[in-house]
């Protein structure tokens, strides 16, 4: 089933990088494709439950869905996972 999620805080390509290695590394997520421009991660996953589990990653590291709470420690969060995705590209 196919999932779309409007996010926080995505600035670049290494912000998209390390949220496409992130949310490849849950087994039942997969075809992940990030949308810099329009802050969006779309991906396949298999449930709902899926779904809750890719918002809780992306929150983690510092990209929450629109709507939800950013606080600055989010803020943070995603400008290190930022630096971090461009290191490993």
């Amino acid at each position: 089933m196919e999932h779309s999620i409007e996010i926080q805080n995505l600035k670049c390509g290494g912000c998209a990088n390390t949220i496409v290695n992130s949310l490849e590394k849950i087994p039942s997520i997969s075809n992940v494709q990030v949308d810099v421009e329009n802050a969006t991660v779309r991906f396949t996953a298999e449930t709902d439950s899926d779904r809750i589990s890719a918002e809780t990653k992306l929150a983690t590291l510092g990209y929450p869905p629109v709507g939800a709470e950013n606080p600055v420690l989010a803020k943070t969060k995603s400008f290190i996972s930022c630096a971090t995705g461009r290191f490993s590209r």
